[in-house]
């Protein structure tokens, strides 16, 4: 494995771990300023402003884990693919809800060097109770 594919790794990695601590900040620095993420049954979300936004609402914790399956990179642009789990747990108590699916991620190398997502295609769906 290179020293991009590490990177980018790492910054699935520190993605996951910041959402679980609810540190919007952290998430924020991993993206681009003109990010676009796609969703099922959503509008592209544009930019960190929206995104921060979207994850500031969510009441509750966010775990979620990742299973790389490819990651790619040629010069400053790379794509991983990956399949997602992210289980929510609301603040309030009561059942966590689970969704799942693939994702794909498109990041670039920002000018210090830093990979960055700069599109995600998420497709995660809700997970059926007792799956």
């Amino acid at each position: 494995m290179d020293q991009d594919e590490q990177a980018i790794r790492a910054v699935v990695a520190t993605w996951m771990d910041a959402t679980a601590a609810g540190d919007v900040s952290r998430v924020l620095e991993l993206m681009a300023d003109d990010v676009v993420y796609l969703g099922p049954g959503r509008p592209p979300m544009r930019g960190k402003a929206e995104f921060a936004a979207a994850m500031r609402s969510m009441e509750g914790r966010v775990e979620s884990a990742a299973d790389i399956q490819e990651v790619r990179v040629s010069g400053d642009w790379a794509y991983c693919w990956n399949q997602l789990t992210v289980t929510i747990r609301p603040a309030a108590g009561g059942s966590a809800h689970r969704l799942s699916g693939p994702t794909l991620s498109i990041f670039r190398r920002n000018p210090g060097g830093a990979w960055v997502i700069a599109r995600d295609a998420n497709m995660i769906t809700p997970v059926p109770p007792g799956k």
